[in-house]
């Protein structure tokens, strides 16, 4: 991998970003790589950074949370080469799901050992998403869980702002399209991920896996919400489809209908609103990932 140039994007807004910028740099520089740093400011992406300067370079660095992953998602297909990625963030769901290191050195030497795999990515009305697209409760939190929270509180703002939404939750109705079956559900909230990890930790499914070229739907359709405290555990392992309050379906195309528009969630950010196409780009990236 020496000799080779890294386009090295960082979120200087993400958590840890802007401190960890030299230090990045440096090691990179260290283990011989030509380093281009764009120039980053309010009004260009880092998918718009990725295309002007993907052709000056054969590898892609980003450094940042699951949100700075989300924003390059457009420019990382577009642009086809691989890319690493520095956890910089607060739940860092998809280095979880790729069983990257967090600390700065392991995840620098994931991406010099020069070992990669190949990824799926969901698309949600043509927005590309790693981790998960939802609409309802997950929607809400993404709403509430603003940059400055996950700043001053970490982790834990993710808690702060699940009670302020679980607080204030109803249900609603919605049309869910799979395999050529319509399901006219009540529900709390509807899921469809593609990794394994969203939410700081919680599983999509217990057998997702971010290369399986499969989506995982959910939908909670409890009754009463006081019983997601009797689910939440399974939640963590991804056993909560053994609940009949939970409806799962897998596969590679599903659409949500709601009778009004619901903002749609994806890997943290809302991006669209229904009707909601979930669509399926099977190994459509190639990242660099431990040898296990």
């Amino acid at each position: 991998m020496q000799n080779k140039r890294v386009l090295l994007i960082v979120n200087t807004k993400s958590r840890s970003g802007l401190a960890s910028l030299p230090a990045v740099h440096q090691a990179f520089l260290d283990a011989g790589f030509s380093v281009i740093v764009p120039l980053q400011n309010d009004e260009r992406s880092s998918s718009d950074l990725i295309r002007e300067k993907s052709a000056e370079a054969d590898l892609i660095v980003i450094g940042g949370g699951d949100g700075s992953i989300h924003s390059a998602g457009p420019g990382l297909l577009a642009a086809g080469k691989p890319f690493g990625i520095i956890p910089l963030g607060t739940a860092n769901d998809l280095a979880r799901t790729l069983r990257l290191p967090t600390d700065l050195d392991g995840a620098i030497g994931v991406i010099t050992e020069g070992h990669t795999a190949r990824i799926d990515v969901g698309e949600v009305n043509g927005h590309p998403f790693f981790n998960v697209a939802s609409l309802g409760l997950s929607a809400e939190l993404a709403l509430k869980l603003t940059a400055r929270k996950k700043k001053i509180f970490g982790p834990f703002s993710y808690a702060i702002a699940a009670l302020r939404v679980l607080a204030r939750a109803r249900p609603f109705r919605a049309e869910i399209i799979a395999h050529g079956r319509h399901a006219h559900v009540r529900t709390y909230q509807i899921a469809v991920g593609n990794g394994r990890y969203y939410g700081g930790g919680m599983a999509v499914h217990e057998a997702a896996a971010i290369d399986d070229h499969q989506l995982h739907l959910y939908s909670l359709e409890m009754t009463a919400l006081w019983k997601l405290l009797f689910i939440a555990p399974d939640f963590r392992a991804g056993r909560h489809g053994a609940w009949e309050e939970v409806r799962i379906e897998d596969g590679r195309h599903f659409e949500v209908r709601t009778r009004h528009p619901h903002a749609v969630n994806a890997d943290g950010e809302i991006v669209t609103t229904t009707p909601a196409i979930f669509t399926l780009r099977p190994a459509a990236l190639e990242v660099f990932v431990p040898v296990l």
